[in-house]
């Protein structure tokens, strides 16, 4: 697995000299918020601060600062207050102050910090089930700031899966879900009925999940109630809880990327709902997690 912090280590290490952009200040509308972060480099920039023309002024006053004909006239910081209007062809209405540092040993080993402690906070979210919609998800959770797991029973499934996304292979995923930390997102969507009911039944009987969603139609989910209630003592309350089919079922749509845009929207709804309840431990009634 290739973490977001191992490409923030790769980057400082092999890009020469590196300025770090950072929005220090906003008012009004902006398209970041402050404390976002861009590194820049002589051909490469890592991260962003929200593109546009915003973004171009920020790389060039970087790259200035960078590549000064001579050393002494280097600056080690400089400050760029930019108002988002029609003379720099946007049309936010804000204002962005953009703080601008060359990058040092030291920063480099700040940035390194504040990323792993970052990465240590990310909520997990864990697909079980490598098929074609469980690869879609994949690659999708893979850009967004959450901490991905697939977790598989058949070896093969795993190829192919992103760099950023941890994979486990295990004869019994329902294990899996005991040991998730609070909070977590289980989208459960292997190749076979059973196995998703005994993962789901897992998944709903820990009651701080921000997110419990199995893939199938009306009849899958009718019938896994069936024995949910009956054969893995499970009760109405817990089964109001699981989003099925996940993504829902607006769009008419079941190929896979479609289905993994939808669910992976739906997900990072409901953790970053469940993370703003004031109870953050507690399970958020997906009625009050997911609009509509």
């Amino acid at each position: 697995m290739n973490s977001k912090v191992q490409s923030l280590k790769d980057f400082l290490a092999g890009q020469g000299r590196i300025a770090l952009v950072e929005v220090a200040g906003t008012k009004g509308s902006t398209p970041r918020e402050k404390g976002a972060l861009m590194l820049v480099a002589q051909s490469a920039i890592l991260g962003t601060i929200g593109g546009g023309q915003l973004e171009y002024m920020a790389i060039d006053k970087a790259r200035q600062m960078l590549f000064s004909p001579s050393r002494g006239e280097r600056r080690r910081a400089a400050t760029l207050d930019v108002p988002l209007g029609p003379e720099i062809g946007q049309c936010c209405g804000g204002r962005v102050e953009v703080l601008i540092r060359l990058v040092d040993a030291a920063l480099a080993a700040e940035l390194v910090a504040a990323a792993e402690a970052e990465e240590a906070q990310l909520p997990h979210v864990y697909i079980f089930g490598g098929g074609h919609v469980g690869q879609a998800l994949a690659s999708t959770i893979a850009l967004l700031p959450v901490y991905g797991v697939v977790i598989e029973t058949r070896a093969e499934a795993l190829e192919g899966m992103p760099e950023t996304v941890e994979t486990r292979l295990t004869p019994i995923p329902e294990a899996m879900v005991r040991d998730a930390p609070a909070g977590a997102a289980f989208a459960i969507l292997t190749h076979d009925h059973a196995l998703d009911f005994l993962i789901v039944a897992e998944a709903l009987k820990r009651g701080d999940a921000a997110y419990v969603g199995m893939i199938g139609s009306k009849t899958k989910k009718a019938t896994f109630k069936n024995w949910f209630l009956k054969s893995a003592d499970g009760s109405e309350a817990e089964f109001a809880r699981l989003i099925s089919p996940i993504g829902g079922d607006a769009v008419k749509d079941k190929r896979p990327q479609v289905i993994a845009a939808l669910a992976a929207a739906e997900i990072m709804t409901a953790l970053v709902m469940h993370a703003a309840a004031p109870n953050a431990g507690q399970q958020v009634p997906h009625e009050k997690a997911i609009a509509g």
